[in-house]
């Protein structure tokens, strides 16, 4: 499978080389088979890819999602979902109770390699689109009056490769489009991240750009009237379990690590 994407597509790769390097360990805390034989069959050097502070932060996010998605869908069990920047990501494998209706979108080159790696299956439609405009959420729209509940977003790895202004587009999209309300469970990076993503052990190994980070989620919640942020929970609370450098990182650098925040409308 050749791939051709874009310069932010391309950091899809990350936590795709990392799942894959995490399901091969033998105390592997997260399972995805998934990226494992993506990675096999790319043949990808993921030598760049996998540093230590990006392997245990894409680990503690996926922990930490994947724990409170499994909440939601345990008091919701027919909910919609939308992966919002889907990248070769394999949430919906890990989550689903067989009732739920999950969404793939990400831009058009993304899903061109997307669909070469996952076949199509039941309740999973793959969608490809711009965040920023409206034309993907019709079907989505068509689930959730279907399936009367109210829909859940989840933006992994996204706004950071976006200014602030086009994440003001995208919550005005989901309000517009979704006037009845909607929950948005969002990766949130630092300012102090932005300024120095050259010292991103990844990241610099990429031609992407870090575009915003915030102090707070509040900074997110106040682009769009009507936003209400419920929580936000840094990645330093999972990763500083497993290694004495994650401790330390969260202790001498505690609001430098992602947080993921959680929005409702």
């Amino acid at each position: 499978m050749e791939l051709q994407l874009g310069d932010v597509q391309t950091t899809a790769l990350i936590p795709l080389a990392i799942k894959a390097s995490e399901t091969k360990r033998g105390n592997a805390r997260i399972t995805d088979n998934k990226a494992v034989e993506i990675v096999n069959t790319l043949g990808i050097d993921t030598a760049g890819y996998d540093k230590f502070f990006s392997h245990e932060g894409v680990v503690a996010r996926t922990i930490m999602l994947d724990r409170q998605l499994k909440e939601i869908i345990k008091n919701t069990p027919d909910t919609v979902i939308v992966k919002v920047g889907a990248g070769f990501d394999d949430r919906f494998s890990r989550v689903d109770n067989g009732s739920i209706l999950w969404f793939d979108l990400d831009l058009p080159d993304t899903i061109a390699a997307r669909k070469k790696a996952f076949a199509e299956r039941d309740r999973v439609n793959m969608i490809a689109g711009n965040a920023l405009d409206s034309e993907w959420c019709k079907p989505v729209k068509d689930a959730v009056s279907e399936k009367k509940t109210r829909p859940v977003f989840l933006a992994e790895g996204l706004f950071m490769y976006l200014t602030m202004e086009q994440i003001r587009s995208f919550l005005t999209v989901l309000k517009e489009n979704f006037p009845n309300g909607g929950l948005l469970i969002a990766e949130q990076n630092s300012k102090l991240m932005a300024k120095n993503e050259k010292h991103h052990d990844t990241i610099k190994n990429t031609n992407a750009h870090f575009r915003s980070g915030t102090d707070s989620g509040q900074e997110i919640a106040d682009l769009v009237g009507g936003f209400r942020l419920v929580e936000e929970r840094s990645f330093n609370e999972e990763m500083r379990k497993y290694s004495i450098r994650g401790k330390l990182f969260a202790l001498l650098l505690p609001n430098m690590n992602d947080r993921w925040a959680t929005f409702e409308w």
